[in-house]
């Protein structure tokens, strides 16, 4: 139903910890390279706790390979790019099912492309951003921000992905296996 992308995420804890709010919420973890950290990292691995097997996660190389492969999935889908400069607030606006949430990385944010193919017409829902005072704060943390957007897409949608308990697919055995979290 919902899906959050990473594009370029350089902390590792921040990433472990959107992760353990994509299994509690049932969604979909797309990382979005260059990834500032190797995916085996120490810090990803805790900050996910034993959470990893029930994420499934999904690595693309680049944008344009995250692009290619969201064009190939069926049904209704949109990209709302989440931005400080965002035209729309989070809380505003209208989430429906097969959206598509995606963040930059903590230091750029989404590179131009990313928001020019979230603004697409037909594809993208546009520019969003969840406010906050900018006169002495630069942004919120990404894992916060993410947990903020994701909890209100759900509540709009009656939190309907956490009825479905389906099966976890083959690729849903996360990055790391259960013993090797705290090795």
């Amino acid at each position: 139903m919902l899906h959050v992308v990473l594009v370029s995420p350089l902390i590792p804890g921040n990433t472990g910890s959107i992760a353990r709010t994509c299994a509690a919420s049932a969604v979909g973890l797309h990382l979005v390279g260059p990834l500032g950290y190797k995916v085996d990292d120490t810090k990803l691995k805790r900050a996910g706790l034993d959470y990893w097997p029930y994420v499934v996660v999904k690595i693309h190389d680049s944008w344009d390979h995250f692009f290619d492969y969201f064009m190939k999935q069926e049904g209704d889908k949109r990209l709302l790019a989440f931005t400080k400069r965002g035209t729309q607030i989070h809380s505003d606006f209208s989430y429906r099912p097969g959206d598509w949430l995606v963040f930059g990385s903590e230091t750029k944010g989404l590179p131009q492309q990313a928001l020019e193919d979230c603004c697409r017409e037909g594809l993208g829902g546009g520019t969003l951003r969840i406010p906050m005072v900018e006169t002495y704060v630069r942004c919120l943390n990404l894992s916060v921000s993410v947990g903020i957007a994701l909890y209100e897409a759900a509540r709009q949608l009656n939190y309907e992905q956490l009825q479905y308990q389906p099966e976890l697919p083959e690729e849903a055995q996360g990055l790391f296996p259960a013993e090797d979290i705290y090795a």
